[in-house]
């Protein structure tokens, strides 16, 4: 009898079955082989793979439509191109991280590539090719998307169409991000490839983001720290679409600090006000920009205080500072204390009133010409001076705001400012001449974020303000004549919060 010819299904499981054992290696967004299934799967058949491949309705063959703002992504393509002519420019966005096992984080794209691109796609790679007449070609690398062509679509766990989701593909990618032109993935290790060796056109590339990419391309340390710090500068001046990314960002933050008001009536723990918060960045944008803080009682004199596992108390303070990264990836940063009571204490309103109007003097000296750090000292004079007043300091304001004393920051501890966009601690490969020790530019966007924070045990501090942690933070726009508070609309004086508070609870829902 004739030996029956294997289909191509039949075919790709035959390998699959030869090349995985019992137990499968953890597979990662960067392995080269597909269709392996995770030690709890099992190998599909040859049978259920021929009827996998059957009986499925033709895809359109319409392209997605360009992506909106879709020039904006352009024009910043260009301005990149224009800082390094004849070089070529190598953007990775990264790839999925290992939560625990064979399971991942949820994907958020790298920062400058999302910048240059708009895409969010995992694994991509950007490449601003030189031209010989001047300029750059943009090729976007991207994963292909086979369909129900390739038995990959319900096997790979990790990349398949039914596990977790199409991907754009390639010429859908080109139509949509509006590249010159766009490649599947598995063009790219001959790309770079060709990239290595001195005799080829210098290469600049954004390291850290992907190992695969980093170690196909030879390392000019200097070089590709320049590169870094050419797209952290580019980003330090908004445009008018960022400005209003951040404001949407920022109102759906608001909204999120009301939810947490409602709870905060009947909430018994930082993580209920945690769960809250993020309910609305989930609802309304992408996610959170970073790990909420809801610090409550002496906790928030925690700086970065996310563990979020302590009781809600009457009478005490909530610390609340989170922000919504919207859809756009772009992140607030706001800073509430709120009691949790729904009135300040005479001692907390002392200390409130104190970080206030250190905050407010820094925000006055938010504008252009002064230099980044001018609104830093402005809130540092206000708040030597108040602890000079209220007996904690025992030096003079002017001795203990000298540099080589500093006395003050044992309890401020932090500066007040740090640029914001599309990270909450934005543009942090910029040179220190043009961030910290630059001038602020109209287009700039930063926190000013003072604060007070006296740790329950510090015996120079009185008692009656031990534990109280007080920080007040919003987002404030460089303008040509000034500043802007684009959180202007979230209540900062202690009547006007207590008012809120007293606001949303008289609510009937």
């Amino acid at each position: 009898m004739a030996k029956k010819t294997p289909s191509r299904a039949q075919a790709v499981a035959a390998t699959a079955q030869e090349q995985v054992p019992e137990q499968q290696p953890l597979i990662t967004p960067e392995s080269e082989s597909k269709a392996k299934p995770a030690g709890h799967d099992s190998v599909a058949p040859p049978a259920l793979l021929d009827f996998m491949m059957t009986g499925w309705k033709p895809q359109g063959g319409k392209p997605p439509p360009k992506m909106k703002n879709a020039e904006v992504f352009e024009a910043r393509r260009r301005e990149l191109s224009k800082l390094f002519p004849g070089e070529t420019l190598v953007i990775p966005t990264g790839h999925e991280k290992v939560r625990a096992n064979d399971t991942y984080y949820r994907f958020r794209p790298g920062t400058d590539f999302y910048y240059l691109t708009g895409n969010m796609e995992p694994d991509c790679v950007l490449v601003l090719q030189p031209k010989e007449g001047g300029g750059h070609t943009d090729i976007l690398f991207v994963e292909t998307n086979p369909g129900r062509s390739d038995t990959t679509f319900f096997t790979d766990r990790v990349k398949g169409e039914l596990w977790v989701g199409p991907r754009l593909g390639v010429k859908e990618s080109q139509a949509r991000f509006g590249v010159h032109e766009a490649r599947g993935l598995p063009e790219l290790p001959g790309f770079l490839e060709g990239l290595r060796g001195a005799a080829v056109i210098p290469t600049r590339v954004l390291r850290g983001m992907s190992a695969r990419v980093d170690g196909a391309v030879t390392e000019h340390a200097e070089r590709d720290k320049q590169l870094a710090t050419a797209l952290s500068e580019m980003r330090l001046i908004k445009d008018k679409l960022e400005v209003r990314e951040l404001e949407t960002a920022i109102d759906s933050t608001h909204r999120g600090f009301e939810d947490v008001i409602r709870r905060l009536k009947a909430a018994r723990s930082e993580r209920e006000v945690e769960g809250v918060f993020n309910l609305r960045a989930r609802v309304e944008g992408n996610d959170v920009g970073y790990g909420t803080i809801a610090a409550a009682g002496h906790h928030a004199c925690v700086l970065h205080w996310t563990r979020n596992d302590g009781d809600i108390k009457k009478g005490e303070l909530l610390l609340l500072d989170a922000g919504v990264e919207g859809n756009s990836l772009y992140t607030a940063d706001i800073t509430r204390t709120l009691p949790i009571s729904g009135k300040f204490s005479k001692e907390q309103r002392e200390i409130y009133e104190l970080v206030l109007e250190a905050q407010n003097q820094a925000i006055a000296a938010v504008k252009p010409g002064n230099d980044f750090m001018e609104p830093n000292r402005a809130a540092m004079k206000v708040l030597a001076a108040g602890l000079y007043e209220l007996g904690i300091l025992k030096t003079t304001p002017e001795e203990a705001l000298k540099e080589e004393h500093q006395f003050y920051k044992r309890y401020s501890l932090h500066n007040v400012s740090h640029m914001l966009g599309l990270d909450v601690h934005d543009c942090a490969q910029a040179r220190q001449e043009a961030y910290k020790y630059g001038k602020l530019k109209a287009g700039m966007v930063l926190t000013v974020e003072p604060g007070l924070y006296f740790q329950k045990d510090d015996l120079t501090v009185p008692a009656k303000y031990r534990g109280i942690g007080v920080r007040i933070e919003d987002d404030v726009l460089v303008t040509k004549s000034g500043c802007r508070v684009l959180s202007e609309d979230i209540p900062r004086e202690p009547r006007d919060i207590e008012d809120w508070m007293k606001q949303i609870w008289s609510e009937k829902r």
